[in-house]
């Protein structure tokens, strides 16, 4: 087992040698709590729970477990093997989970790419688990620890963080799990996270511990990224080492002159045509460069659905500032109801309109540009819970991801980012040479998840339906039969009428 530890602050902070103590078995870095926080393990097979070790073995390519907030989870996975098994133990994962043909999705490749494996995916709603972070980080914080109070609260504070990942590797026969943490601010039990960040020790068992203490600096090439800072092999160096390099990036963040941010939410009341409203400044709303595409990702529960057909019509799509649906993935079916439903869902990659140049930055444009999705839902089963007695059931829907694609300089090696990230689902629809300029969430949102209420029958409580609904279709079918026959019997009389004048 090996860790790689890297700090992050943010473009105009300088770190100093000073903030770094090294020791012989550890490391201190002061600013911890300023920055953001990797933790990247790498496990080889034999290292890993029996639990773990079973699924892995089959896995082809990787597992990926993704998190775009702390409400819920998404899951990508490549396989060629049924793994529900697996994230049942993992995550909890109950609902429509049989195997891989009946209930993943296939991801759309452009032809560009038509030589890539097929990437299985799966989304389902599953907040971050303690289970998760005991079978991963056991090997972390196992009973030769030197610090097992700081290392509990690093596996609990899993549920705090921005997002996780697993990546199996076939070949090298070796699993990395990384989660991602932004930079702390002033919450409950900072005295006890500082500790657990500021603080790194070296396992007693030797495995080797890499910390990086960097900030962000500016790039050179637009298309780049550049870090500077120390780096520490805990236990090798006696001092940190000054670094500095840049890479290639697929992904950025907006330019700094470029402030903007996205909302979103259902009109009310719902229905079941619920409306989905993503907003954004009219004003700031302009791409980084000029070869830019406005578009949105959005995974959705199998309970909701999108109608391609419904999205197919140019004078449509305009009128809710949309340009096209690019593609749409998973269950597509438009009549089924939810309870009938295999396939976890869909996913779908809308291109966005943004509003015309010449509002842009007009003093009389200062309303948000709104773009209007239609979506339909499923009939769905009764309550879950024994105990609802709403009559409603509830559907989560997570936000889209927003983001500007854009054309890159040719030759550019995205792999070789040490912070590099793919098979996100939408990245596999453009071609091997786009960026991505990621727009965020609002800030002052507590959620980037929407709760449908949806009103069901509960069938336990309704057996009167049932039976009410065939007498009324045996009555309806005896009315009819009685109506053919009176016809059938005064025709027969008039003939026979008309034969004897």
């Amino acid at each position: 087992m090996k860790q790689r530890i890297t700090y992050v602050l943010p473009e105009g902070s300088r770190v100093e040698s000073s903030d770094v103590k090294v020791d012989k078995d550890s490391l201190k870095f002061d600013r911890a709590d300023e920055a953001a926080k990797e933790w990247r393990l790498t496990l080889a097979l034999n290292d890993l729970p029996d639990e773990v070790r079973e699924g892995c073995s089959w896995a082809v390519e990787h597992l990926a477990n993704r998190s775009r907030c702390k409400q819920y989870s998404a899951i990508v996975m490549s396989f060629t093997v049924p793994l529900c098994d697996l994230l049942r133990k993992l995550l909890g994962v109950t609902a429509k989970c049989h195997s891989i043909q009946e209930s993943f999705s296939s991801t759309p490749k452009i032809p560009e790419r038509l030589a890539i494996t097929t990437t299985w995916q799966y989304f389902q709603y599953a907040p971050l688990s303690s289970r998760l972070g005991e079978i991963f980080l056991s090997k972390a914080c196992n009973t030769g620890h030197p610090d097992l109070d700081a290392c509990a609260f690093a596996v609990r504070d899993l549920q705090r963080a921005s997002y996780v990942e697993f990546d199996f590797e076939a070949i090298g026969r070796k699993l990395e799990f990384t989660a991602v943490w932004a930079p702390q601010g002033p919450k409950q039990n900072r005295a006890m996270a500082r500790r657990a960040t500021r603080m790194i020790r070296r396992p007693k068992t030797g495995e080797r511990t890499e910390v990086g203490t960097l900030q962000v600096e500016k790039a050179t090439e637009a298309e780049e990224l550049s870090l500077g800072g120390f780096l520490t092999v805990i236990g090798e160096d006696d001092h940190p080492s000054k670094t500095l390099f840049s890479f290639p990036s697929r992904h950025h963040t907006l330019p700094g002159s470029s402030p903007v941010t996205f909302a979103a939410s259902f009109q009310q009341p719902t229905g079941l045509h619920p409306k989905f409203q993503i907003k954004l400044p009219r004003q700031q709303l302009t791409p980084p460069k000029d070869t830019c595409g406005l578009h949105a990702y959005w995974t959705l529960p199998s309970a909701l659905f999108i109608d391609r057909y419904q999205l197919s019509d140019p004078l449509f799509l305009a009128s809710q500032n949309l340009v096209a649906l690019h593609s749409l993935s998973g269950e597509q079916d438009l009549e089924a109801p939810n309870w009938v439903i295999e396939q976890w869902g869909s996913a779908a990659l809308f291109e966005l309109g943004a509003p015309p140049s010449s509002q842009i930055g007009s003093s009389t444009q200062k309303s948000d540009w709104i773009i209007t999705i239609p979506t339909h839902l499923r009939y769905l089963a009764g309550p879950q819970k024994p105990t609802d007695t709403s009559g409603h059931a509830s559907v989560d829907v997570p936000w889209p991801i927003v983001f500007w694609a854009c054309e890159a300089e040719e030759g550019l090696e995205m792999s070789n980012n040490p912070f590099d990230r793919v098979d996100l689902g939408y990245d596999r629809l453009f071609g091997p040479q786009t960026t991505f300029y990621h727009i965020p969430p609002a800030p002052k949102v507590n959620t980037t998840v929407e709760e449908i209420k949806v009103p069901v029958l509960d069938s336990e409580k309704a057996e009167w339906v049932r039976a009410g609904t065939l007498i009324a279709v045996v009555a309806g079918f005896a009315w009819i039969c009685w109506q053919l026959l009176r016809a059938t019997s005064g025709q027969n009389f008039k003939a026979q009428k008309q034969k004897r004048k």
